[in-house]
């Protein structure tokens, strides 16, 4: 479709095209019908290589010619207006390709030219011009007979069009960026700090917004302190995002080392700081691990625990007391737990009597003398004894037999009642665990009181392990009512030594006979009030299965080690004179 037709090539729009009418550019060309010919004759452009039309060549800046015309009134968008007065119709003819020519309505002087097609001769005169005794000669004319305002002559206004042989090309849209585009080019109103009463014209195209909406928009956001609340914008957005990417780095890089990270660990074997560490009973590789960090001595439990199990001996490292050092690395400190010298536990010896156990406690402690048997004798029904064990009568220490053989972390920073609960809880759960309620009955003892205070008597009287068992056979069947060797009298040493608190093996006979105490069973029939010591878990065992060989005598030979046994009386009187004769 060419520019001023719809036909194909250069041909014109016919005069009878309804779309007839098209007045060139602002008004300035002339309709047809109004154009004079050139005396009959086709106009010829040699300088042109191709015909010329009535209306020129846009492309090249070629100009019909201009007769005694009149002007058409266009408003500003190029549309003609009603009041123009009506062109006369005409008829074209058409001619090869290489001419056209146009009928002769009326003679008119020729008009002359210049290259471009802008006539370069005077206009005719207008002939309703005021002359110049008329007051309103003087006056400005409206452009093309006074019936429009020029449209063109305010500053708001678009420049008028030009001819085609004089226009340039349009300018290149600046390129825009994704970075800071700035208030004017239409940023949106979270970055620019907007407070969102814009019209609601914020997403509307650049290019559909009038010229003064691009100018004054600057002055609507608010100049530079609308820049500053970008550029706040902005870095909030990048600290929130930066701050997430960075908690998400951390929390990874931790699962990363917990997962397939070796554990944190310190080198050598300490920085020569002791530290003492208490390792609770039954505390496992992670129990022990967190105990050793906790106190500075090793970087991470993980660490220690696979070094315990590297260790072929790790699992045997039982509860109490350790000295370490701190900073140690994991398998320095396990080879050092593993070694007697870093034991720091409070031992209590098999058979060891509670006034001894009471001044052990009070050293390791480092209290004053006499303070954890006071503690004892006023608070003993606090400290967690089985209700079997209470209120029976002529006991000396209620505790006695429950302070359990065995190793105790006990350390200075302790209360004496901390230290005698955690013994009488060991008792008290190796009791119930051999269900000495219930075998004490089966033995003929009047419940686990008596059968606790059968194993001390085992434990004191018994020199080795192998005594342990004809030891309680022996205390069994000198208390059957059938006995006729010493009609239910132990007559053991060891009960008078404790009440005396003394531990002889020579004691005069006429001492032993005077002193009337329920715990003398030489004066006394049946078992004492309580224990006398605490027996170790050997002796339990051998109080509960004593042996079956009549044994009902025994004498300690050699005063020391040696324990001889006898069923007879007269077997007794011969160990005796071996006893005397030592």
């Amino acid at each position: 479709m060419t520019e001023y037709g719809r036909g194909q090539g250069s041909e014109p729009w016919h005069p009878d095209d309804p779309l007839y009418g098209d007045g060139g550019w602002g008004g300035q060309q002339g309709r047809q019908a109004a154009q004079p010919p050139y005396d009959g004759q086709a106009q010829q452009y040699p300088q042109q290589p191709q015909t010329q039309q009535q209306y020129g060549d846009w492309g090249t800046g070629d100009q019909g010619g201009y007769g005694d015309q009149s002007y058409p009134q266009y408003d500003q968008y190029g549309q003609q207006y009603a009041s123009q007065q009506p062109q006369q119709p005409h008829h074209q003819s058409q001619q090869p390709h290489h001419q056209q020519q146009y009928p002769q309505h009326q003679q008119q002087p020729q008009q002359q030219y210049d290259q471009n097609g802008w006539p370069t001769g005077s206009y005719p005169q207008d002939p309703y011009a005021g002359g110049p005794a008329d007051p309103y000669a003087q006056q400005p004319t409206a452009p093309y007979g006074g019936e429009q305002s020029d449209y063109y002559g305010t500053p708001e206004a678009y420049p008028p069009p030009e001819p085609p042989g004089r226009r340039r090309a349009e300018p290149e849209p600046e390129p825009r960026t994704d970075w800071d585009p700035g208030p004017d080019q239409g940023e949106h109103a979270f970055f620019a700090g907007g407070d969102g009463d814009d019209d609601g014209r914020d997403d509307e195209p650049e290019d559909r917004r009038g010229r003064g909406d691009r100018r004054g928009g600057k002055e609507r956001r608010g100049g530079k302190e609308k820049k500053r609340r970008s550029g706040l914008a902005c870095l909030v957005v990048v600290v929130v995002f930066g701050g997430g990417l960075a908690g998400v780095s951390y929390f990874g890089y931790q699962f990363y080392q917990d997962r397939f990270g070796s554990a944190p660990d310190f080198a050598g074997s300490g920085n020569g700081e002791q530290v003492t560490v208490t390792i609770p009973k039954g505390s496992g590789g992670y129990a022990i691990g967190q105990e050793l960090k906790k106190m500075g001595v090793v970087k991470s439990v993980d660490a220690f625990v696979a070094a315990q199990a590297a260790n072929p001996d790790g699992k045997s490292i039982q509860d109490g007391v350790y000295t370490m050092q701190k900073e140690m690395s994991a398998a320095s400190a396990v080879e050092l737990m593993l070694s007697p010298t870093s034991r720091n536990n409070l031992i209590i010896a098999e058979g060891k009597r509670n006034g001894a156990v009471y001044e052990l406690i009070d050293a390791r402690l480092e209290v004053k003398k006499g303070t954890t048997a006071k503690v004892a004798q006023t608070k003993w029904k606090t400290l967690g004894l089985p209700e079997w064990a209470m209120n029976h009568p002529d006991v000396k220490d209620p505790l006695e037999g429950f302070l359990f053989p065995s190793s105790y972390a006990v350390a200075k920073g302790q209360t004496p009642e901390d230290v005698l609960k955690q013994m009488v809880a060991r008792a008290t759960e190796k009791y119930e665990s051999l269900d000495f309620e219930a075998k004490s009955e089966s033995l003929g003892l009047d419940g686990p009181w008596e059968l606790v205070t059968v194993a001390s008597l085992v434990q004191a009287e018994g020199k080795t392990h192998d005594d342990f068992r004809k030891m309680s056979e022996v205390v069994y069947n000198r208390l059957k009512p059938t006995n006729t060797e010493t009609y239910q009298l132990l007559q053991f040493d060891s009960t008078f030594n404790y009440l005396k608190g003394e531990s002889n093996i020579d004691i005069a006979e006429s001492e032993i006979k005077s002193n009337k105490d329920p715990y003398n069973t030489y004066t006394n029939k049946g078992l004492p009030p309580g224990p006398i010591g605490n027996p170790g878990d050997e002796a339990l065992q051998a109080a509960l299965k004593p042996t079956a060989d009549g044994w009902i005598y025994f004498v300690a030979t050699d005063g020391v080690n040696k324990t001889e046994f006898a069923k007879t009386h007269d077997d007794f009187l011969k160990l005796k004179d071996k006893f005397n004769d030592r």
